[in-house]
């Protein structure tokens, strides 16, 4: 039995933060797990740039009302779960996720959550589990999947080597260079073809 684990800004949807950076005009709110391997580092950063700016959940949910899945996105996800079980892994927040969610047609999505003050300010955040991705892969593995993952970033590589196989998809060229071993792709037909390859 299989289920294959996605990550989902920049495998099915734009990186959320990168959209919300170009609207509010602040270049620092663009770097990503690309960019910054220490995922606590980086949501630290993000909160105290965002408290610098006055700006809170209001604002970052206005800029993902306007998001948009890629291109092929809910078609590649429709295609793959006509004959495997799929679950989007996400560092991202339930706050976040369910407007890109409905338009992925409501996808199963493991994630984190945001701490909220009433006037909207982000005060903080809330990790599911230590190492989220890694974690639920070993929880699927422990009920009897074998689990395949793909995803784009630094915090998808250990999901993407605890499983049966993986890919990395439309990652960075550091990111690909460091790990040759791991089959990258840019096309969601190619990860397709990854993925059923990896079933058989």
């Amino acid at each position: 039995m299989f289920i294959v684990c996605l990550d989902l800004e920049g495998v099915l949807t734009p990186e959320i933060w990168i959209e919300f950076s170009k609207k509010s005009g602040i270049p620092e709110l663009s770097r990503t797990t690309r960019d910054e391997p220490d995922y606590d580092k980086l949501m630290r950063w993000r909160l105290d740039i965002l408290k610098e700016h006055g700006l809170g959940l209001k604002e970052i949910r206005e800029v993902i009302s306007g998001i948009d899945p890629l291109p092929g996105a809910k078609e590649f996800l429709d295609e793959l779960r006509s004959f495997t079980q799929a679950v989007i892994l996400s560092d991202t927040f339930t706050q976040f996720a369910a407007p890109l969610m409905k338009k992925l047609g409501w996808p199963t999505i493991l994630c984190n959550e945001l701490i909220v003050a009433p006037d909207g300010t982000i005060t903080d955040y809330h990790m599911r589990c230590e190492n989220t991705k890694l974690s639920s892969v070993k929880a699927f593995r422990s009920i009897g999947y074998d689990t395949i993952a793909a995803g784009d970033s630094y915090n998808d590589l250990d999901m993407i080597r605890a499983g049966r196989g993986g890919a990395l998809f439309r990652s960075t060229d550091a990111i690909r260079a460091a790990n040759p071993d791991i089959p990258a792709c840019e096309e969601y037909d190619e990860l397709l073809r990854l993925i059923r390859g990896f079933m058989r």
